[in-house]
């Protein structure tokens, strides 16, 4: 009950305001410190944040030290505004200002916090050299029915050092814009409507006050907030239609010159004032002497009070009714954000016509009306002090006034003098705190007759004046007027002291009632840890130590408070004292609080506590009535039967109670209604679900062996109307309590009936006891599986809930669900511990079953008569709670076998970081929540962290449909040989897979399966593209769906969703560059590096080759009917990927084709990194605007013959695919190491048969299919495959230009041997050939040939097949016979 300091809000920004106003103070400067956290939002752009130029690094380096602190108190330097609401904060710096607002976001410990964010940062200054000196933040009341008395927005009133005042909205928008006086605003102060405490006080209206070097302003409240309405009315209207609208009404204000005063610098409005009689006589004769006469009614006055020099405080009057009111010439702007349009929508505001007379109405300033005098009546002078800053206190009787000689003085502003002084407050800024004192709480002493007292006094207020000293970095807080101390703080030497004085503008005495704004009256914002604190006075510290029952209930508090924290010598002694100090008290909320602190203690044992406790219901319950708290007394009372409780269930838990009962399996057959055979199925999916869950139990401190401290215990539980319940709690704290309950029930050390007994003698309800035992038995699933005769003990504790009353409601009918066993099922379906909720299922749907019998019979003798021995023992009573219980059993039986499947696995390392992200937790809601496809979308994602190869899903899920057994075993034969290839140790997973198979026959339809795996690995792979196998994977996945129609469906999905941006960006940025882009540009155009994209543009070709072949494939057999097991048939979510997949539209084949054709020029070019190739440009427009079109829809596709232009850009790339595909086949052993031939052996492209392709390509391009053909066989000579030259030789059609290509290429590699190795053999049989051969031999160039080196054999061997291939009448089959000669001769001379 002491003074405090609160939080209430943080900046989540408040570094990217401060390097807005100060650039030269930001984080990332050359040379400076770490950067600012990228995570954080700014909300406003850094361009105009200004930039480091060079010549400025020198400079800023001299000036460190100056920097670093300026660091720390920028905020000193800027003017800050905090709106009364909190809704707004303005801080501002010369030209700049930042808006900030409330906003509520979770903070880094999870918790919901109002953090102030930025909403706008700009330029405020309109006229070049001008400055901001004050701001203020204004809400404006609605004029709404519905929302009487509420905030409606928040104007910001700026003034400027060129004399104007300027008011915007909260996104910037300038409203309006005033000059009243040409020099430099110094202070503003608004003042808004009270309604007065005591009816002879005068009522106040609304008024902004703007103080100049010497003059003041006011402007009337009213005419302010209708101007500002209507100018925020006509700027959306602009926003939104451009319209014009009415002129809004011009101001109403009075100037006053302040006379006979040397400088001020701040100034307090006090508001219209009525002189006393002898006040008014006083006053008279000081002005007009002795003879002066006086009215019979003392006049009306403004009261203002200036701080400055000579004189130090001044006092100015003036006469209401003495001036008229001037009007002022509004004058209306446009905020810059508003696009030119509007503004010369909003210029017929002002009745501009043209833009030359709108330029001239910018530039002439407005007129200024003179200041009517106002001399100075008196003041405190004092020529050596120089006031600094005057805060007016709420009740408008009271000022605080700091100058520079360290002193804060307290002002009688009725008075005109000084009634207290601090000292030792240099640079202090003040504020106040008005209190209102609440009735509820005044001591309940009946026989005090003061007011104190009384419950129907009116309630008191009580003025706190709170000063903060930065030299001290000390806030402190004192009562008013000779109050002492009653508060301090260590807040820092950095903060901002924020104190609006005013609320909402535009209420009146009607409106003001009717809503009461949540208000702080005073702030602190503290830079250093970016928050936003606020002071809390209780009232009571305003009364004085005699008088205040409450100041010596507060002492008794702390003394209680440091008795707890002392370590006891002897429990009885300090019980004793206990009792005395909580006895002393009066107050019931004081003494409320002194026994939660008792109760919090964690050193007191639980006989003091309860002993206290009981201490204090007994003095309680010895008052008279009228005198007693009864909200005391049940407390006490709630608290005390806690302890009773907590004490009786510890004793409970500390018994030695053993079990003597044998428990084997036919005892647990018997108990959970099974057969042998079932008991078996059921140990056995248990006894693998214990193999793979492997992850650890969570444990926490408090429920361990099931003890709970008496602190935590209380801090649970509740009890409301003579019931106990629990509050609520954390699902960990949940189970601590109900562990502490029924932990040692559960594990036969504790008497089962006895508990249950207490825990329902206590209040508890069977409901909530039932919840707490299933939270303990479905948490603890790893302690219950090792522990079987668990399952025992949780059937008795069931049994025994189950007679409780109110369990089961007595008019329960066998054709209805009854609310208790469906709240076990509820708790079970929603349990991701399957295997503990399929032992609790068993055993309450054997306690239901067993109840079920029993009313039944109970039925049957009362309504019939029969004898009970005519009831057979194997009948069961068929009821609808029955087949629910059978539902779930099969349904977490199920997701018991898929939550062992997700947990096994290899424990090799993975390679991917998506892989080692454990898979989520599984629970019947989870997968009745997921859909039809939620099965098969789990065992997908388990199939993408193991990575299993699509033909370990054939091996678990072989063809049931094959009509053909031989077909069968082969195919399985085939699957298993590929699994053993791809999987080198798959442990159980092929056994756990078929389990889950056969059990979801539906749901895991191979189809199904590979349709889900597919679409994973897709996922995967666009979180991290770099990942290309993972794309490969999903590749091979849609490989294997055997149905065209799925298949169709997933690869059109997948085309859209995936790739068909990624496509088109790699497409137009290859265009872009001619050749194979770089890795930066890769990754920004495309989002992956260069390596990747390769093996992507592959993966792409293949995926629309199967879209082309599944669309064919689709009219030659039926769509898939889709079925669901009947556990599972409730299933409700999100729709199956199959059937979407079956729900998309056919493609257009051509156009399927037409990608293909460019994805397959893509990948070429990326794969083997041409240079000089723009694969746009091999199509001509309509091929160009039918590429990313949607492939369901027709496009205007080329057809007809094609430019010959087209056609020599599409052979000349086609003949530089098959150079670059052969070099790179008959290249690699010689240019790459080991490791670079096992990546590109493992990468998905290079199983693409390139040089075949390129005749595809040909075909599609109306490219000649031989000129390919002929150049494939050229390069495979040319780089010495001799052999399968031949081979390819077979499928060239035109052979007579084939040999005139193969000749030249004999030529040059005889050419190589004569002329290049420069053997004596060598020139002399180049001497004995023909010189026609010799000559075409020196014009051979060797070089052209790739491999050179060729044994003269094979050059034989090729001049033979030239010679088959030529027609005798060729020009060329002479030279090729010379040709022929040669070779044999330098093949038989002798080396």
């Amino acid at each position: 009950m002491a003074c405090s300091i609160v939080q209430f809000c943080h900046f989540q920004d408040l570094q990217g305001a401060r390097d807005f106003l100060f650039p030269q103070l930001r984080e990332d400067a050359p040379g400076g410190a770490t950067p600012r956290d990228p995570g954080k939002s700014t909300g406003w752009e850094d361009d105009g944040w200004g930039a480091w130029e060079e010549a400025e690094l020198p400079e800023l380096e001299e000036e460190g030290s100056a920097c670093k602190t300026q660091k720390t108190s920028w905020l000193q330097d800027c003017v800050l505004s905090l709106s009364p609401n909190s809704d707004l904060m303005v801080i501002a710096r010369e030209q700049k200002a930042v808006f900030l607002v409330p906003k509520w976001k979770q903070s880094d410990k999870g918790k919901e916090e109002m953090q102030f964010a930025v909403a706008w940062s700009g330029a405020l200054s309109a006229e070049e050299g001008e400055l901001v000196t004050s701001a203020l933040c204004i809400p404006l009341a609605s004029q709404k029915r519905s929302s009487t008395g509420r905030p409606d927005w928040t104007c910001i009133v700026v003034g400027f050092t060129s004399g104007y005042v300027r008011f915007y909205t909260e996104n910037g928008v300038l409203l309006l814009a005033q000059l009243l006086n040409e020099d430099t605003v110094l202070q503003l102060k608004c003042r808004t409507y009270e309604i007065p405490r005591h009816p002879g006080v005068t009522e106040q209206n609304e008024e902004l006050s703007i103080l100049y070097p010497a003059a003041i302003v006011t402007i009337d409240g009213f005419s302010l907030f209708q101007s500002l309405r209507a100018c925020r009315n006509q700027v959306a209207k602009a926003a939104a239609s451009g319209t014009e609208s009415i002129q809004p009404p011009p101001l109403a204000y009075k100037k006053w010159g302040l006379q006979d005063v040397d400088s001020i610098v701040d100034h307090a409005s006090i508001g219209i004032m009525t002189l006393s009689p002898f006040d008014q006589m006083k006053t008279a004769s000081n002005i007009g002497g002795f003879n002066a006469a006086i009215k019979n009614s003392p006049p009306a006055m403004s009261q203002y009070v200036t701080v400055g020099a000579n004189p130090f405080t001044g006092f100015f009057y003036a006469l209401e009714g003495s001036t008229q009111p001037l009007l002022s010439h509004v004058a209306l702007a446009v905020a810059s954000k508003l696009t030119s349009a509007l503004f010369n929508a909003a210029s017929g505001w002002l009745g501009w016509k043209n833009k030359h007379e709108e330029e001239a109405v910018q530039k002439q300033k407005p007129k200024v009306e003179p200041a009517t005098p106002l001399a100075v009546r008196f003041g405190l002078p004092d020529s050596r002090r120089h006031g600094e800053s005057i805060c007016l206190s709420p009740c408008n009787t009271l000022a605080a006034v700091t100058d520079d000689f360290g002193r804060v003085l307290l002002l009688d502003v009725a008075r005109g003098i000084a009634i207290r002084m601090w000292k030792g407050y240099r640079d202090a800024q003040v504020g106040w705190a008005q209190i209102v004192e609440d009735l509820q709480e005044r001591a309940p002493e009946t026989a005090d007759p003061a007011p104190f007292g009384s419950s129907q006094g009116p309630s008191r207020v009580a003025q706190f004046l709170v000063i903060y000293a930065p030299r001290r970095g000390i806030l402190e807080v004192w009562s008013t007027q000779q109050g002492p101390r009653v508060g301090a703080f260590n807040v820092g030497k950095h903060c901002r002291l924020l104190y609006p004085g005013y609320k909402i503008m535009g209420l009146n005495n009607v409106t003001s009632q009717s809503w009461q704004p949540q208000t702080y009256q005073i702030c602190l914002v503290d830079p250093v840890s970016g928050s936003v604190k606020t002071v809390n006075v209780p009232f009571h510290l305003a009364l004085s130590d005699k008088k205040c029952e409450r100041a010596k209930d507060v002492h008794l508090v702390k003394r209680l408070a440091a008795l707890l924290k002392a370590r006891p010598p002897v429990p009885d002694s300090i019980e004793t004292e206990i009792k005395e100090l909580i006895l002393d008290i009066k107050y019931p909320a004081t003494k409320a609080q002194a026994l939660e602190s008792i109760l919090a203690s964690e050193r007191l044992p639980l006989s003091c506590l309860r002993n206290v406790t009981q201490t204090v219901v007994d003095a309680l319950q010895s008052q008279e009535l009228e005198s007693l708290d009864e909200g005391l007394l049940r407390f006490c009372a709630s608290k005390l039967k806690l302890l009773h409780l907590y004490e009786s269930v510890c004793q409970l838990n500390s018994r030695d109670f053993q079990s003597d009962t044998q428990f084997s399996d036919r005892d647990l057959a018997v108990l959970l209604r099974l057969d042998e055979k079932e008991l078996l199925k059921l140990q056995a999916l248990l006894e693998k679900y214990k193999q793979e869950n492997t992850r650890t139990a969570v444990r926490f401190s408090d429920d361990r062996d099931g003890v709970l401290p008496v602190k935590t215990f209380l801090e649970y539980l509740e009890y409301e109307k003579d019931a106990l319940s629990i509050k609520k709690i954390s699902e960990e704290e949940y189970v601590a309590l109900g562990s502490f309950f029924f932990w040692k029930c559960l594990h036969g050390e504790s008497s089962t009936e006895d508990m249950c007994l207490t825990l329902e003698a206590a209040g508890l309800s069977p409901q909530l006891l039932l919840s707490l035992l299933l939270s303990v038995w479905l948490s603890r699933e790893k302690a219950v599986l090792e522990k079987p005769w668990s399952v025992c003990c949780l059937h008795t504790m069931l049994s025994l809930l189950s007679r409780m009353k109110v369990a089961i409601d007595e008019t329960w009918d066998s054709q209805s669900v009854s609310p208790w066993w469906q709240q076990m099922r509820v708790a079970c379906i929603q349990s991701e511990n399957s295997g503990a909720a399929l032992l609790a299922a068993h055993v309450g749907h054997s306690v239901a079953m067993q109840v079920s019998n029993h009313v039944t019979e109970k039925k049957s003798l009362q309504t019939a008569g029969v004898d009970a021995e005519a009831l057979t023992d194997s009948w069961e009573a068929l009821s609808l709670d029955t087949e629910h219980w059978r539902l779930l059993l099969k349904q977490l039986e199920d997701c018991l076998l898929l939550q062992s499947l997700l947990h096994s696995g290899s424990r090799r390392p993975r390679a991917s970081a998506l892989q080692a992200e454990p898979l989520p937790q599984l629970s019947v809601k989870k997968l009745l929540e997921a859909g039809k496809g939620g099965i098969a979308d789990s065992v997908a994602k388990w199939v993408c962290k193991q990575d299993l190869s699509p033909a370990v899903l054939k091996l678990a899920n072989p063809d049931k449909d094959r009509e053909n057994p031989d077909e069968a075993e082969e195919g399985t034969h085939r699957a298993l040989l590929q699994a053993a290839e791809t999987e080198a140790d798959v442990g159980a997973i092929p056994d756990l897979l078929r389990l889950a198979c056969e059990q979801f026959p539906c749901s895991l339809e191979l189809d199904v399966l590979h349709a889900h795996c597919c679409w994973e690995y897709v996922v995967q792979w666009n979180k991290d593209p770099e990942e290309a196998r993972f794309f490969a994977r999903s590749v091979g996945h849609l490989k294997h769906i055997v149905n065209a129609h799925v298949q169709h469906g997933i690869a059109l999905m997948l085309w859209n969703t995936f790739l068909v941006k990624r496509v088109s960006a790699a497409a137009y940025l290859m265009d872009k560059v001619g050749k194979s882009p770089k890795d930066r540009l890769c990754r920004r155009d495309v989002g992956m590096s260069d390596t990747a994209m390769t093996p992507f543009l592959g993966c792409c070709l293949d995926l629309l080759q199967t879209l082309m072949e599944a669309d064919v494939g689709r009219d030659e057999m039926l769509a898939p009917v889709l079925d669901t097991e009947d556990a599972w048939l409730a299933a409700e979510g999100p729709t199956c990927i199959v059937e979407l997949a079956l729900e998309q539209k056919p493609v257009h084949y051509p156009l399927v084709q037409h990608h293909s054709v460019l994805c397959a020029v893509l990948a070429a070019v990326a794969r083997f990194a041409l240079k000089a190739v723009k694969p746009l440009a091999l199509f001509d427009s309509k091929g160009k605007n039918a590429f990313f079109k949607d492939l369901t829809t027709i496009q205007l596709l080329p057809s007809g013959e094609m430019d010959p232009n087209f056609i020599s850009i599409r052979q000349q790339f086609l003949l530089k695919l098959v150079s670059a595909a052969v070099q790179a086949q008959h290249a690699v052993p010689q240019d790459r190491a080991p490791s670079a031939q096992a990546e590109a052996a493992t990468t998905p492209c290079e199983d693409q048969d390139w040089p075949a392709l390129a005749v595809d390509l040909a075909q599609h391009l109306q490219v000649s299919e031989d000129v390919i053909r002929r150049h494939y066989v050229s390069e495979l000579y040319s780089h010495g495959a001799d052999h399968l030259g031949e081979e390819a030789t077979l499928q060239v059609q035109d052979k007579e230009v084939l040999a005139s290509q193969l000749l030249m290429l004999s030529g040059q590699r005889l050419a190589h041997t004569l002329l290049h190795t420069q053997s004596r053999e060598g020139m002399e049989l180049l001497a004995r050939l023909p010189p026609t051969l010799c000559t075409w031999l020196k014009a051979m160039n060797p070089q052209d040939l790739q491999n050179p080196d060729v044994p003269i054999a094979r050059t034989a061997r090729l001049v033979h097949r030239v010679i088959e291939l030529l027609p005798e009448s060729h020009g060329q089959y002479s030279l090729a016979l010379h040709l022929l000669e040669a070779v044999a001769a330098v093949a038989t001379a002798p080396s």
